[in-house]
């Protein structure tokens, strides 16, 4: 069975007030409307508040939605650049059907973090704004000691940062 998440956020109203003078005057405003702070500054609740709703659907292994979403990953991975260009040349839909290729996953908690486990070690992987960090942890197999971070900048090239992160600590 897979499991997909996927948020919905609701839009809200807020009610705000501001004093003119001896009299106080109240609003409806939408949380979509940017320029109503300036004229409400003392509102007493945030203007972007958002209510998350979160809708679980599960799919057996063999139904349609679970091979469309493996032919949209199909598609990105036949839009990968040349293994031999920097990685800041790839989009991030490339990078992240890249990296479930090569046997990552996406965590849950934050979108820019990946985990590996091999049988030798297990990593995280974590895609920074300027570089890409590994981080082979010593909970893991192996003998580490501590956990091993290693940083690569996005100019180096796919087939490189691929080599260095497969090799292990």
């Amino acid at each position: 069975m897979s499991t997909i998440s996927t948020s919905i956020f609701a839009s809200t109203h807020f009610l705000c007030s501001t004093n003119s003078s001896s009299s106080s005057r109240f609003s409806l405003l939408p949380s979509s409307c940017p320029s109503s702070f300036s004229r409400y500054p003392s509102c007493f609740h945030h203007l972007c508040h958002f209510r998350r709703k979160t809708l679980t659907v599960v799919f057996s292994k063999s139904s349609e939605a679970e091979e469309e979403l493996s032919s949209v990953e199909d598609e990105w991975l036949k839009r990968l650049p040349d293994k031999k260009k920097p990685l800041y040349s790839h989009s991030l839909p490339c990078i992240e059907a890249w990296l479930r290729d090569i046997g990552f996953y996406q965590t849950k908690d934050d979108r820019a973090v990946w985990l590996i486990e091999q049988p030798e070690w297990h990593a995280q992987l974590s895609l920074d704004i300027t570089d890409l960090y590994i981080r082979y942890l010593k909970s893991g197999p192996g003998n580490l000691e501590k956990d091993v971070e290693r940083r690569f900048s996005y100019a180096l090239s796919r087939e490189d940062i691929e080599n260095a992160i497969l090799g292990g600590p």
